[in-house]
């Protein structure tokens, strides 16, 4: 039975990905939870596997955009594994081991006559065209299997004749290979892809965009023409929070095995202020308005191939020591390329640091469909007014981009000023260490 591999979806806001690379060739036999191919999107990097064994049939080349639910290759579950048909054949030797012996005594003389034994510069057999048309039904049978030609085989049965050993260590040699001869193919593919165009004078090249950089630019052209995005500013004083931390860190580490870090504070602070104005966790879908009675909080992390969010589950139910831990561990494997789909789905309301690149004022893009992203900034010593009197104090501008069409003006300056002042006295926060 044909089983169609279907692109299989990875998020709310992802329509298309890129087929960045095959693992297994079409005609291969694929074993069930084997990796397919890279799915590259603009969020993530992902292995697809095979839902079924079989043999592969690829539909589309490495490079290919492919949409969400569109079948990029078919496996025939109804064929075996090599391996399967080796063992077989194994097996069927052991029972018929006196095959040989009850073979006629004048088709051995035959046999003998038509394909006398030459010998090879080594003294080896060499199998003669009668040596190898004579085939027992076990050795025909795996040459059919797997396509070898007989007559390039050398026999080492009596007159030169092929037995299931030769045939079943030619398959084998074969496999590997073809091994070599696979991966400077692609690897040739890969680097004309990547090939660059100087211009006459050397003044600029040119060279093509890579299939993930030119996701990620459509993605973030269809953010700014889906939503009417406005930014809305303030700044904290990071004091308390910097006093907490100096206070708490060695026995908040000492106890959870992790350290006490800015982003569990921000993350508690965001889910009060989307308690207070719940709207700021909703989103809009076609003519409807979707309200999210759940705080699933994405967290941007940098990587060297683009910028992913995974989400923090049920983030009002963690403490700060489970938010850590979790941010850390989403932070370790998005580095590593180890992120799965699931780990990017269903964020409610999302906060990047721009501030650990040295960013002082910025404005983040959305990211669809959620109505608020959150960016912290860069922490700087500035002067103050404090009671009448200036003081330098350690200072983030934040900055909070919302989608215009569901959450009004006062809607958006009430949620920042609800997380400045979670940060700016840390005791409004459910503090558990």
């Amino acid at each position: 039975m044909a089983i169609e591999v279907k692109i299989p979806s990875v998020g709310e806001s992802i329509t298309s990905g890129v087929v960045s690379a095959w693992h297994k060739k079409s005609g291969e036999f694929v074993n069930e939870g084997e990796a397919l191919f890279t799915l590259e999107t603009d969020k993530v990097s992902t292995e697809i596997v095979a839902e079924k064994g079989g043999v592969l049939e690829t539909k589309v080349p490495e490079g290919q955009e492919v949409k969400i639910g569109e079948v990029v290759a078919i496996i025939e579950d109804s064929k075996r594994p090599p391996e399967e048909t080796k063992a077989e054949a194994l097996r069927e030797k052991k029972k018929e081991p006196e095959e040989k012996k009850r073979e006629p005594e004048r088709e051995k003389k035959a046999a003998g006559e038509k394909a006398p034994v030459v010998a090879d510069d080594r003294g080896r057999p060499q199998p003669t065209a009668a040596a190898t048309t004579t085939l027992s039904p076990a050795v025909r049978r795996i040459v059919e299997e797997e396509k070898l030609e007989p007559e390039k085989i050398r026999g080492t049965g009596e007159g030169g004749r092929l037995t299931k050993e030769d045939v079943l260590a030619a398959a084998q040699q074969r496999g590997k290979a073809d091994l070599p001869a696979v991966t400077p193919a692609k690897a040739e593919e890969k680097i004309e892809a990547r090939e660059v165009e100087p211009s006459g004078d050397g003044r600029f090249t040119r060279k093509k965009m890579s299939p993930l950089r030119r996701k990620i630019a459509q993605q973030l052209v269809m953010a700014q023409h889906t939503a009417a995005i406005l930014t809305t500013f303030n700044e904290c004083d990071m004091s308390a929070v910097q006093e907490l931390r100096r206070n708490k860190q060695e026995e908040f580490t000492r106890k959870n095995g992790v350290k006490l870090g800015l982003m569990s504070f921000f993350v508690k602070a965001c889910v009060e202020a989307l308690k207070a104005v719940p709207v700021v966790n909703g989103h809009i879908e076609d003519d409807d308005f979707i309200q999210n009675n759940f705080y699933d909080i994405g967290v941007a992390v940098g990587t060297e191939r683009g910028l992913v969010v995974p989400v923090v589950r049920d983030a009002d139910k963690k403490s700060f020591a489970g938010l850590e831990r979790n941010i850390a561990d989403y932070a370790g494997r998005a580095r590593d390329g180890r992120l799965k789909i699931e780990d990017l789905r269903g964020g409610t309301f999302t906060i990047t640091n721009g501030g650990v690149y040295g960013s002082l004022f910025a404005t983040p893009i959305l990211n669809p469909p959620q109505s608020g992203i959150l960016g912290m900034q860069k922490i700087m010593p500035r002067p103050v007014a404090i009671d009448g009197k200036v003081e330098v104090r350690p200072m983030m501008y934040l900055a909070l981009s919302y989608d215009h069409r569901a959450i009004d003006g006062k809607e958006a300056v009430t949620f920042l000023i609800k997380v400045k002042d979670c940060i700016e006295d840390p005791k409004k926060l459910p503090l558990d260490f």
